[in-house]
């Protein structure tokens, strides 16, 4: 879709969330005079002695990490939810409600070597990653009382990652989380309305137009969505309906670390920087229901803005009234798309 009136400011819908954001593409222009961050750079520091996540060393729980070759997990020596907690004091006023939120929280190492990152790892180490959060989806969709997995990445220092060792956490939560229950219950009501999957439709759409797709695979796409919010903001969308990476083929689990090697390749190539970025997967809950309405899908929301030292800030009237971008969603998509999938510093 193409049109000059879209080269001025509008919203534009996000069926997935059912809310709103405003396109100003006019405010690229402005002049910027406000924070400008440290770009990050990339590790030659294979082992660090002070890393608690690197082989062999000692974390700040006390317990060592072991000497590991590929993917390590551990329970979070400093877990945000615990298997055992207990249920709160009953409700003292409606407006005063609270619930027990029981629930574990792992961390993830991608890999022994330090200076690594997604799109720097070979395809078949990456690969290894996504066996292990296969295996955990489905060990932790085994537990009683936990109702949804949620696995993310947060990459550098500007998304608040602690440590830059490649590591992602998993946290399965008692409650279905607000950002994929609001996104359970749009996708079933589109489901019922339509009698299809919002996402599969939504995906035909875009690879009819092409016009904001980054990079596909036999598989998967990454696609800017229509309704993104941060600047170089990607959905990546399997091509097959399913609601986990439980239901992967053994070509999808290889077809997964494709897409998101190129993805964060891209992105690095972008500002020639280590790109920082939340990533996260939305898949079926697992509260024991049938979700025929959910379509596996990975969000990824990068802060870089128009440089890799000015990022994007959500203040203001983002905070107050609804998200606002300044570039296009096809204007991102373009620049993406027409960047090398070979990381700029193998060239």
């Amino acid at each position: 879709m193409s049109s000059s009136a879209l080269q001025f400011p509008h919203r534009r819908y996000n069926p997935l969330r059912r809310e709103w954001v405003l396109i100003s593409p006019h405010r690229t222009q402005r002049p910027w005079q406000g924070e400008v961050n440290p770009s990050s750079g990339f590790s030659d520091v294979h082992y660090d002695p002070s890393c608690y996540l690197c082989p062999g060393n000692t974390r700040a729980g006390g317990h060592v990490t072991p000497p590991y070759e590929s993917v390590y997990i551990f329970d979070n020596d400093y877990a945000a939810l615990l298997p055992d907690s207990p249920a709160p004091p009953q409700d003292v006023h409606p407006l005063l409600h609270a619930e027990r939120e029981r629930g574990r929280c792992k961390v993830l190492c991608f890999h022994p070597d330090h200076s690594l990152t997604l799109p720097r790892m070979r395809l078949e180490d990456i690969r290894k990653v996504v066996d292990a959060w296969t295996e955990e989806y489905i060990a932790l969709a085994a537990v009683p009382e936990l109702n949804y997995v949620q696995i993310f990445e947060n990459r550098g220092a500007m998304m608040g990652a602690s440590n830059p060792h490649p590591h992602c956490q998993i946290w399965a939560t008692e409650h279905v989380p607000d950002e994929p229950a609001a996104e359970t219950e749009a996708q079933r009501d589109y489901l019922a309305e339509h009698k299809s999957c919002l996402l599969c439709d939504y995906l035909k759409v875009e690879l009819g137009e092409k016009t904001r797709v980054v990079c596909e695979n036999e598989d998967f796409a990454a696609v800017v969505p229509w309704w993104a919010v941060w600047p170089f903001e990607t959905l990546v969308l399997a091509k097959r309906h399913l609601g986990s990476m439980a239901e992967f083929t053994d070509r999808e689990k290889t077809s997964l670390a494709d897409i998101l090697k190129q993805v964060t390749t891209r992105y690095d190539n972008l500002f020639e920087v280590s790109f920082p970025y939340t990533m996260g997967f939305h898949q079926s809950p697992v509260d024991g229901s049938d979700h025929p309405e959910w379509h596996f899908h990975a969000h990824f929301y990068p802060p870089l803005l128009r440089s890799a030292t000015v990022r994007k800030f959500m203040v203001g009237f983002e905070m107050l009234g609804m998200p606002q971008r300044d570039i296009t969603p096809e204007g991102a998509a373009e620049r993406l798309q027409q960047l090398s999938s070979t990381h700029f510093t193998l060239k």
